[in-house]
């Protein structure tokens, strides 16, 4: 679960494919996250092979039980499964409860060190294991650095947001388990047929069922893919149509590695953004709109916008926020 207390040194992490896949990255693991808006074949065609569904939702008391969505504990799964021990760290053990039931997977050094040295361990030795480990943790928060704005000290309100969490769905020998690491066991949710659309067939059903118990229209859900980085292999297919002199089949080749390298600029952009530190920036402009005489005026205009979005979340019936 991902709240907003961050004392345990877990960032909080954002459900974006770019932040999973640079951290797929680090981990010196050859799968890529792509954002999920629909589990039809057709989307998932450009996937295949698809390893995991990593699900985000917003998280309820009692919510996800196995008797809701149809599924039962395992308490002798025989895979990888590890609790989440502190808070913001459910997208890192997600990934990592995902990750330690893909077969021959090829690993960095120190994640592959990691998954052996909690063989064998209770999921929750095996969850402090994890989240004791520094690199991992470094890993996680890079991308999600934490505020250099602190409001300690100013004796504001405290107010209670919204908490999410992360859950993975795969196959582990031949049925579906969701892995949560808020719950005692993995969850397991039947057997699969190895044609056809297989393992995704009952996911997709199990994540539907789990979104209906959500009140009608709720839109507090994410899905992610982790699947196989095709990308090498596009490379090479493009090149060998260039050389064979196949141009129709260069062409459609060379658009699709066109659009797959635009989308992984966006992320690294994207991604730098994250990193970055806004502080001096936001100094430099509050000095210069004081210099200038417009600070002032631009902090009443500010909280005039605070007081209409407030009375307009109020009027859509939302709860309201505190204003200052």
């Amino acid at each position: 679960m991902s709240g907003d207390d961050d004392s345990s040194g877990w960032q909080l992490t954002e459900s974006d494919p770019g932040v999973f896949t640079e951290l797929l990255k680090t981990l010196n693991v050859p799968l890529v996250v792509d954002d999920l808006y629909s589990l039809d074949s057709a989307s998932l065609a450009s996937l295949q092979p698809l390893r995991a569904l990593i699900f985000l939702f917003k998280w309820l008391p009692g919510a996800g039980e196995p008797s809701s969505t149809g599924g039962q504990y395992d308490t002798d799964f025989p895979g990888f499964f590890a609790h989440q021990v502190v808070n913001n760290a459910c997208a890192t053990l997600a990934v990592l409860n995902a990750l330690g039931n893909i077969p021959s997977l090829s690993s960095g050094q120190q994640l592959a060190d990691l998954i052996s040295f909690t063989t064998g361990m209770d999921p929750q030795t095996r969850g402090m294991a994890i989240t004791s480990a520094d690199w991992l943790r470094e890993a996680h928060n890079a991308l999600s650095p934490p505020s250099a704005i602190s409001l300690d000290g100013l004796d504001l309100p405290k107010t209670s947001e919204d908490a999410y969490h992360f859950v993975v769905y795969l196959p582990v020998l031949g049925a579906v388990y969701e892995l949560d690491g808020l719950k005692p066991s993995p969850i397991r949710h039947g057997s699969y047929e190895n044609h056809g659309e297989g393992w995704i067939k009952t996911a997709r059903e199990v994540i539907e069922t789990r979104i209906a118990t959500y009140p009608p229209g709720a839109l507090e859900f994410s899905l992610l893919a982790l699947h196989d980085d095709t990308f090498p292999a596009l490379q090479a297919q493009l090149a060998q149509a260039e050389a064979s002199g196949d141009h129709a089949t260069a062409a459609g080749l060379a658009q699709h590695v066109a659009n797959e390298t635009a989308k992984r600029e966006r992320w690294a952009f994207e991604n730098s953004l994250r990193r970055h530190n806004y502080v001096g920036m936001i100094h430099a402009l509050a000095s210069a709109l004081a210099k200038a005489g417009r600070l002032d005026p631009a902090i009443d205009g500010a909280r005039t916008k605070m007081k209409e979005r407030i009375e307009a979340r109020k009027a859509k019936g939302g709860s309201g926020m505190d204003e200052d």
